[in-house]
């Protein structure tokens, strides 16, 4: 699997490479989203990359994430760390700590996050900006630490998919 498809088989509860609405609805309530935006978040994840996931042969929703086709809904004005392949990109990852993490070296605070956020956004792509600030500021709500700030090591479990294990391991509901 590429780092891509392990961000997000987290989400594939019953382990059949096909993430539903449902499935992403409980696995955002599991990482300790509110009710109210993991819905409306499980809405727009399925509605975005289940048509650009789905093969031409498929007979389930089309709301349906197909993990094996995920790089297809890669978006813009994100950070880079996955290529157009899924793949992680070390040098990429550890470019978000080297120009925007300036309070601490390794973690970024929410002025910080803003600022990647705003320097990632590529002229003309709301859509892609609106989906990494989304992704960003969720992340930022159920994993920054105690000072307020998002840790290098917690985005990098991000990447891969840990973190989302992590955090419904400790039982948190939004």
């Amino acid at each position: 699997m590429t780092e891509l498809q392990k961000h997000v088989a987290f989400f594939d509860r019953d382990h059949d490479d096909i993430i539903t609405f449902d499935e992403t609805y409980q696995g955002l309530r599991d990482v300790g989203v509110g009710e109210v935006t993991a819905k409306a978040s499980a809405a727009l994840i399925n509605g975005a990359l289940g048509p650009k996931t789905r093969p031409d042969n498929a007979n389930s929703s089309r709301m349906d994430i197909y993990i094996a086709n995920i790089q297809k809904g890669k978006h813009g004005s994100d950070t880079g760390a996955y290529d157009a392949q899924g793949r992680f990109v070390p040098a990429k990852f550890d470019e978000i700590f080297t120009k925007h993490a300036k309070t601490v070296p390794n973690a970024l605070t929410k002025d910080e996050l803003d600022e990647m956020l705003k320097d990632n956004q590529e002229k003309n792509d709301f859509a892609g900006w609106l989906a990494a600030k989304s992704e960003w500021e969720m992340l930022y709500k159920v994993a920054k630490d105690k000072d307020g700030r998002l840790p290098k090591d917690t985005v990098r479990a991000v990447y891969d998919g840990t973190l989302f294990y992590q955090l419904a391991a400790q039982g948190k509901k939004g």
